[in-house]
């Protein structure tokens, strides 16, 4: 039985088609023959016996190397990748052009080379005097790297095979291609026959190496999905154009969590590393009508972020519903609770939301601040001093607990937040300025 491959996106399927189903692209499926049949009849020959067994190894000789991370001296990262890069690992680091990805690596192959000795940073979209002039602007030590171009992976892997150095940076692996492989570049197999290599040597060498990927124009890593299987930690640099703000997450880690954030501002240096984000958030904050603050949660970090409304009288028969930084669904839903259950008229009316910032809220903790401030919005009425906002809107009304409540009210206190409005239902001791209410109404 024969398979038709799809050369673009990997994809298989039993007959012919002119067009991809899945990718939409033409002329791009290919005939393979079925390995498993053909693999049959030579498997029911061979004797189980004529196979050679391996030795076992066993757990009480092996060296504990758990707790021995290489450490980035970069906070934000580390904190990311759980405490710093585990030797032996296979890092792939994503996102849209222009978001910082090279700027990241760059700054990482110097703050490496300080803890470590030799750090190889293979690039194959910038030449040398490009990548030289990349270290020079960002005012980082370019003669501390050890540079070399694209080459195939098979080359690429006896060079490091033979420098051995502490830490491999590619960039990107798009850009490599085999000798071996007949295959155009970063086509969906030659993606993963290079992956597939490089992830043997590095549990082969205990050498770590960090991958940089590009990304469709749907913002999904481009290359086969398998690839984001192969490696060990999964991480994407996330942002906009007209923030400076950008965000590194991780999607898969293998060797920690993969709730942590890493907060980074974009200036003519590189990438530098926000310890206290909720500074940056609202040092420009001026007391407005629609304006209120709540504390979400990001990983294990908490934020205090600003969030906007405006409700302006509408002039056509259907009202607008726009949300900058929140799920838009979400905020038609809570204008049909602040309506029906607070009888906040809105029906007649247009309203924004905007989360200062660039970042987003995805939690359910942030609805209670959403509705105070269009409520606000809607009133004309300024706040006198900053409240903080927690709580989840049910259907009814109702307010809903919300999780790690005194983390939230411990990072409030810090910022000197004297009130704090939070579900009824939520358990909390007798606490000096937080008030708790039971639904919208009240």
């Amino acid at each position: 039985m024969s398979l038709f491959t799809c050369t673009n996106c990997d994809s298989q399927f039993p007959k012919w088609y002119g067009r991809c189903p899945e990718c939409s692209q033409w002329g791009t499926l290919v005939e393979q023959s079925n390995p498993a049949s053909n693999s049959k009849s030579s498997k029911q020959k061979t004797s189980h016996k004529a196979i050679a067994s391996l030795s076992i190894q066993q757990n009480q000789k092996i060296k504990d190397q758990a707790s021995f991370r290489l450490r980035t001296q970069n906070t934000e990262v580390d904190r990311v990748l759980g405490g710093g890069i585990v030797p032996g690992s296979l890092l792939l680091l994503s996102g849209e052009p222009g978001r910082g990805k090279s700027t990241l690596a760059a700054m990482l192959a110097c703050s490496l080379f300080k803890s470590s000795s030799h750090v190889l940073y293979i690039s194959g979209e910038e030449s040398l005097i490009q990548l030289k002039e990349r270290f020079l602007r960002l005012s980082l030590a370019f003669d501390q790297v050890h540079y070399l171009e694209a080459h195939p992976i098979e080359t690429i892997i006896a060079t490091i095979e033979k420098e051995l150095p502490t830490f491999v940076i590619i960039d990107s692996i798009q850009t490599i291609g085999s000798q071996v492989l007949e295959a155009p570049l970063a086509s969906p197999n030659l993606v993963r026959y290079i992956t597939n290599l490089l992830l043997t040597f590095t549990k082969q060498t205990n050498i770590p190496i960090l991958l940089i990927g590009q990304v469709t124009k749907e913002g999904s890593l481009a290359g086969p999905k398998t690839l984001e299987h192969l490696v060990d930690v999964v991480l994407s640099l996330e942002g906009d154009s007209v923030h400076a703000l950008r965000f590194l997450r991780s999607s898969k880690n293998r060797f920690g969590s993969t709730g942590e954030v890493g907060v980074f501002e974009m200036t003519n240096h590189g990438l530098i590393a926000l310890e206290n984000p909720s500074k940056h958030f609202l040092q420009e904050r001026v007391a407005v009508p629609g304006s209120v603050l709540t504390a979400t949660l990001e990983g294990s970090r908490v934020f205090l972020v600003e969030v906007q409304a405006l409700v302006e009288k509408n002039a056509y028969s259907v009202p607008i519903r726009r949300a900058s930084g929140f799920d838009q669904n979400r905020l038609m839903m809570l204008c049909a609770i602040l309506s029906k259950r607070a009888s906040l008229s809105l029906q007649d009316h247009d309203v924004y939301i905007n989360v200062v910032g660039g970042i987003e809220l995805h939690e359910p903790a942030s609805d209670l601040a959403v509705c105070a401030a269009i409520l606000s919005a809607k009133t004309n009425k300024i706040q006198e001093y900053p409240v903080i906002y927690l709580g989840e809107v049910g259907l009814g009304g109702e307010l809903r607990s919300v999780p790690l409540l005194e983390q939230r009210v411990k990072e409030c206190k810090r910022f000197g937040i004297k009130e704090i409005i939070v579900p009824m239902r939520q358990k909390l001791p007798q606490t000096k300025g937080i008030t708790q209410i039971s639904e919208l109404s009240s």
